[in-house]
């Protein structure tokens, strides 16, 4: 359950220009890679990872709240949102967090806090594991080397079957409700909103490339990193937040993670299931600010 005596519940604060979204793009590996970033580019570098079929559009939420005291980066992951698809097909683990490594040596961050949800929570373990020192702090969100296997078969079935045209934004949303009942219906609207884009002749798809779908159809990735050994090697505290009712991470592997880990420690959000900033998107909020450093608030 969420700990948090003495400090008030997060209230959203109205839009300054230091929390509008700037969008950016690199190509620091010859494929381009499209990131958003809020706050002042002099602050402490928080870098946001979404799931797979998300984008970076996905924390809005998050890094305006945290704009103030943050310079927060999302990135488009390879295949995802605005972000080219993966010019060898490998959406695995490692390479990602290749990915993560040369874009922040490209906008010149040495260390930085990292956060990452589901898929993008592996690459944070991968990447934090390979590069510790890298690293200051570490969020992951609602997953662990393993998967549950209920959430995996779930997830394997929503991705491999989702239609290539999509009627209209009403019936993506309508779609993901009957899916995700728990989801707050307005951050699911914004989710969905940037999740499309329209086709040269007028249709609706989704963002992500064709090619993560039929990876899923095939069975999913196959990892060689062993993530389990990777997050022995994590030094930096890091903070496990867990969907009371998430069915992709289980309580049993929730502890297994946090025990692995040599500075961990867990918060379980009440209400929320596996998409836990976007089913309780002001309680995750409360939660990430009370595991930042006091110094960068």
């Amino acid at each position: 359950m969420i700990d948090a005596p003495g400090r008030p519940p997060y209230t959203a604060a109205p839009m300054s220009p230091s929390s509008e979204p700037r969008e950016g793009t690199l190509s620091p590996r010859g494929f381009r890679l499209h990131y958003v970033a809020w706050g002042d580019a002099e602050a402490p570098p928080l870098v946001l990872l979404h799931g797979i079929t998300g984008h970076a559009r996905t924390w809005d939420t998050l890094a305006s709240a945290l704009a103030d005291t943050w310079h927060v980066l999302a990135l488009d992951q390879r295949g995802h949102g605005d972000s080219d698809p993966a010019p060898d097909g490998d959406y695995g683990v490692g390479a990602m967090a290749d990915d993560l490594g040369v874009f922040a040596d490209a906008l010149g961050l040495p260390t930085f806090t990292l956060l990452g949800l589901s898929m993008g929570g592996r690459v944070a373990m991968g990447f934090a594991g390979t590069y510790p020192q890298r690293v200051q702090r570490l969020v992951i969100v609602d997953i662990a080397p393993e998967i549950h296997p209920p959430g995996m078969t779930r997830i394997r079935a929503m991705i491999a079957n989702a239609p290539e045209v999509i009627e209209s934004e009403e019936w993506a949303v309508e779609t993901a409700m009957a899916a995700n009942p728990r989801a707050d219906v307005a951050e699911l609207r914004h989710r969905i909103k940037h999740a499309l884009r329209r086709e040269p002749d007028g249709t609706l798809t989704w963002k992500y490339a064709r090619d993560v779908r039929e990876m899923m159809r095939r069975g999913g990735r196959r990892e060689p990193l062993d993530l389990w050994e990777r997050l022995t090697r994590i030094t930096c505290p890091t903070l496990l937040v867990r969907g009371a009712e998430s069915d992709v991470l289980s309580p049993e592997l929730a502890q297994r993670v946090v025990a692995a880990l040599p500075d961990g420690s867990i918060v379980e959000v009440p209400g929320a299931g596996h998409t836990v900033p976007g089913d309780r998107p002001m309680e995750f909020v409360e939660v990430v600010r009370r595991f930042l450093p006091p110094g960068a608030r």
